[in-house]
């Protein structure tokens, strides 16, 4: 499954400022980055002035004083000279001061410049980085030949005295530990919080972005299209975007159209995934929608009168005054806008309480699938529970009433259990592999084939990495900001205590690295299935070549597994369905958010961490993200749906 990363999605606050280091907050869709002005750019007039003149005019003002005051009566005037003199003593003192400082500054970053170049003469002197070897307990695992950076073979310390920690690409030793404990412990009993919720505040919160308190907008200031892009997901965030957008100007929108992406290469348009008949009459007291533009504007060259908005015209997370000052005179000008590339382009705060609540009304309520894609849903869930006698919260709302009920197993008795299943979003395809700069211990082969891809897909990064000095690998997994791989994430699962039996529901398609790449995961956990071991190819048959509606049916079996787990906290995927599992779960729904900066420091000491430790620690990590959190001001609603806006909260 090919599917895009969200700007939105911040969990940690470290993460967030390499990530807009590494890609300015850019998700891995084939959007330009911005560099430079944009037609909607302000520019400042006035140039920032250098501050160490500020400092010393400053002080030669303080000790000269007002040339202006009255110095006619002399008494006055002594004292005033006397003062002057000490002002004169101590401003000198101070400006010796202030020049010294300088000296020491200047001299400093002139010796750490001599020690970085004497570092790289002497890499360079080295070049060659040998091969270290790296026991592995565990035959059954591939290993992979990791080379280490002659810096690292000679002991280089870090500036706090500790060496560096590498990263090499295998957990022979980890995985071997998890083999052994999860085989002991078939029989053991699983922690109960896997399975719900750990606190009692999550049932008081309950959906109510159905309620309106305003009239319909007629629509009149003019018509508004959007074609959105990225993968399905992200087009689902611009769709409700665009709502409050048509909202806010009084504008009449036309039902959205999707771009075709070379990335995801689907031509599913709106009406292919969407109940479009449901779309404009849920929120018809919102915003008027229509199927198409008026004939008298059908033949307009939008793009010559300059009608067309790129996602380059609107800053990232715009506000709404930018959209009035901006795109509501073109829209009274040519009475006709289209906003081409759409996508996190409004921002969440400061934003009004009802725009925010069409905001959660559009994507949790207006946003129903066909009933091709419910049906073959339903099908899906039914088969992950075994043929269980009971409805999760959500199914109603993600396959419709008619086919939950086909969920259900009409002659399974009151005391058939249904089977529990786990579902993990394992965000490694080559697209956010090759996007997120980081290295998954595949040698130069991996680096000549991300290398390639980006430059095909992601031409812009290409040139970053060319042009810009960029994070390392090593810093990038240390900050947390790499996606799990598969064996990172078998290793979290079997750490938290998931039972070898546990069902494991894989979303996701054409792994890194393929079957391969998933052998630590299946040797660990062999009820592991996907979508396509589920489905009949007969099944499976009408969503051949259509990733965005095969996306889909990963997103309702993910919503509706009685456990999620996310391995990327950044994925569009991922936060949608665990917004959807808290505003339809009823707060019985649990989701699994590991820390992963903290997850990767524990992953560092694979080679000597005990695996009582190594359980510890990692229960201790998801622990402390499972709490009942109201939304951040600036967070994304479709993540956090807890926020007067979206629910309502019964204490």
């Amino acid at each position: 499954m090919a599917e895009d990363r969200t700007d939105e999605e911040k969990p940690e606050t470290c993460d967030n400022r390499l990530q807009d280091r590494i890609h300015g907050g850019a998700s891995p869709v084939q959007s330009p980055t911005r560099l430079g002005p944009t037609r909607f750019s302000e520019v400042a007039v006035d140039k920032i002035r250098n501050s160490g003149s500020d400092i010393i005019g400053s002080i030669w003002s303080w000790i000269n004083g007002d040339p202006n005051r009255n110095s006619k009566n002399p008494v006055k005037r002594g004292k005033r000279k006397r003062i002057r003199t000490a002002k004169t003593a101590v401003g000198v003192i101070i400006l010796v001061g202030f020049f010294i400082f300088v000296n020491w500054f200047m001299l400093s970053q002139l010796h750490e410049g001599r020690a970085w170049l004497r570092r790289g003469f002497a890499k360079n002197r080295n070049p060659k980085p040998t091969t270290k070897p790296n026991p592995d307990p565990n035959p059954s695992v591939k290993r992979v030949s990791v080379k280490v950076s002659a810096s690292v073979q000679h002991g280089v310390k870090k500036k706090m005295g500790k060496p560096k920690k590498q990263y090499n690409g295998t957990y022979g030793r980890l995985l071997a530990l998890a083999a052994h404990a999860l085989a002991e412990g078939q029989n053991k009993i699983e922690p109960k919080e896997l399975w719900r919720e750990p606190k009692d505040q999550a049932l008081a919160w309950k959906p109510c972005a159905d309620q309106r308190s305003w009239k319909p907008n007629d629509g009149k200031n003019g018509y508004i299209m959007v074609t959105a892009n990225g993968g399905i997901n992200q087009q689902r965030v611009a769709i409700c975007n665009i709502v409050v957008v048509a909202r806010l100007l009084n504008a009449t929108l036309v039902v959205p159209k999707f771009m075709f992406s070379d990335v995801w290469t689907d031509a599913s348009q709106f009406g292919d995934i969407y109940q479009v008949e449901h779309f404009i009459k849920y929120l018809s007291p919102d915003i008027r929608i229509v199927k198409k533009l008026p004939k008298e504007l059908q033949s307009l060259d939008l793009e010559a009168i300059g009608s067309v908005v790129t996602d380059m015209d609107v800053v990232k997370e715009a506000k709404p005054g930018f959209y009035k000052k901006h795109i509501l005179p073109l829209l009274h000008k040519n009475r006709v806008v289209h906003f081409f590339g759409f996508g996190n382009r409004l921002a969440f705060d400061p934003i009004p309480f009802e725009l925010q609540r069409l905001r959660c009304r559009c994507n949790f309520h207006a946003l129903n699938f066909v009933p091709k894609i419910q049906e073959t849903g339903a099908i899906l869930v039914r088969r992950l529970r075994d043929s269980g006698s009971h409805l999760a919260p959500v199914d109603p709302y993600l396959v419709g009433p008619k086919f939950a009920s086909f969920i259900l197993d009409k002659k399974a008795g009151p005391l058939h259990k249904a089977s529990k299943y786990l579902a993990v979003h394992l965000r490694f395809e080559i697209d956010m592999v090759a996007h997120s700069l980081c290295y998954f211990g595949g040698g130069d082969a991996e680096k000549t084939e991300l290398d390639a891809y980006r430059e095909k897909h992601f031409p812009t990064l290409a040139n970053l990495t060319k042009t810009k000095k960029m994070p390392s690998p090593e810093d990038l997994r240390t900050e947390g900001l790499c996606p799990l791989s598969p064996e990172e994430a078998v290793l979290m699962l079997a750490g938290l205590g998931f039972n070898r039996k546990t069902r494991v529901f894989v979303a996701g398609a054409n792994i890194y690295g393929g079957t391969k790449r998933l052998a630590a995961l299946t040797s660990l956990y062999p009820n592991l299935v996907t979508k396509e071991n589920v489905l009949s190819e007969t099944e499976l048959e009408p969503f051949k070549n259509h990733s965005s509606q095969l996306a889909v049916l990963d997103f309702i079996a993910c919503a509706a597994s009685d456990a999620f787990a996310m391995t990327d906290s950044g994925s569009q995927l991922s936060s949608l369905v665990s917004g959807y599992r808290i505003y339809y779960g009823a707060g019985k729904m649990p989701t699994i958010r590991p820390n992963k900066r903290r997850f990767s420091d524990i992953l560092l000491k694979n080679n000597t961490i005990e695996w009582k430790v190594f359980e510890q620690r990692v229960r201790k990590n998801v622990r402390q993200t499972k709490h009942v959190l109201v939304r951040p001001t600036g967070r994304s609603v479709y993540r956090y749906p807890r926020c007067k806006e979206c629910m309502c909260n019964e204490d």
